[in-house]
Order: C-alpha cells, then sequence, then structure tokens
C-alpha cells in the first residue's frame, strides 16, 4: 500500500454501544489523526436516501458518501467511526478494528440510549453473532482486521494504548 502523506487511516467499527465513537475521539486526541463520524459526515452533507421506520432512524445513501470522503481518505490520517464497514472501499484502510461488547453490557449501554423492542434487540443479536466482525472478515485482508473488547474503562485504556503503538509503528515504518 502507498504511504499516506498525512498518516495511515484507520477504521473502528463494531455494533452501536460497544464505544466506537469514545474510543475514536480520545484517539485523535491523543494522536494527530483527524476524526471522520460517518453519521456526522452524512448528517453535514445531508447524505440521506431515506428513513428506516423500522429502526426510527435515517438510512445514509453509501454511494455519496464515499463520493465526500475520496479525497480526504487518499490524503489519509483519518480515523472513521461507523457501525457498518462492508461499503467502504478496502483500499481506504491500513487497519480495521471491530469493538466488541458483552451483551449483557451491551443491552444496558442501547437502553440507556432509549433503543427499545426491535432496534434494541437487533442491535444486541448483531453483537451475539458477531456480524460486524464477520463483515469486516468478509470485506479487508485478514491480517488487518483486530477485534478489540471494550466492557470496561481499563479495556478502554488498553484499546487506546494498542491503537497508539500501532500508529507510532505505522509512522516509524512509512
Amino acid at each position: 500500500m502507498a504511504a499516506r502523506a498525512h498518516g495511515p487511516n484507520i477504521l473502528i467499527t463494531g455494533t452501536p454501544g460497544t464505544g466506537k465513537s469514545t474510543l475514536a475521539a480520545e484517539l485523535c486526541q491523543r494522536s494527530t489523526l483527524n476524526y471522520v463520524n460517518i453519521g456526522e459526515v452524512a448528517k453535514q452533507g445531508d447524505l440521506y436516501e431515506g428513513w428506516d421506520h423500522i429502526y426510527e432512524c435515517q438510512m445514509i445513501d453509501e454511494d455519496r458518501v464515499i463520493d465526500e470522503l475520496e479525497e480526504k481518505m487518499g490524503q489519509g490520517g483519518n480515523i472513521v467511526d461507523y457501525h457498518s464497514c462492508e461499503f467502504f472501499p478496502e483500499r481506504w484502510f491500513d487497519i480495521v478494528f471491530v469493538l466488541r461488547t458483552d451483551n449483557s453490557i451491551l443491552y444496558d449501554r442501547l437502553e440507556s440510549r432509549g433503543y427499545t423492542g426491535k432496534k434494541l434487540e437487533d442491535n444486541v443479536q448483531c453483537e451475539i453473532f458477531q456480524t460486524i466482525l464477520e463483515e469486516a472478515r468478509d470485506s479487508y485482508k485478514e491480517e488487518i482486521v483486530h477485534e478489540l473488547f471494550s466492557n470496561t474503562p481499563e479495556e478502554l485504556e488498553d484499546n487506546l494504548e494498542k491503537v497508539l503503538s500501532w500508529i507510532e509503528h505505522w509512522k516509524a515504518t512509512h
């Protein structure tokens, strides 16, 4: 993979409630990388294709999101935060971290966010069946996909250290 002018591109993905935004935002605070929250990108650019009545949320237009971010991702230096990963071009990422959370902890986190009914059940089932992890393994080279557990503040800190070490190693070798 060609060196990127502004650093590596990292994908932080996982089921909603696993701590993606917390980890990604903190990584950006502790590094020189840019935080790219796909939900915010879609909101700022009105990159939607409709409303999902079952999950009561906007559906992003994946093609328009890709078009919007293509140049930025080509330059490098980005930490992307999103709960899905299969639609992103493989060439965009140098490494992919999939956050995983114990189901009882995840249930409580989602419930505290106001998730109920099918939305709550489906997200917990997504975690039980490792849907996002499998999606990442199917979408990217095996050697760049890493599973990180995200249940406690101690695991968050450990994950921060692991990713920051990876960033430093990437910079030293590129």
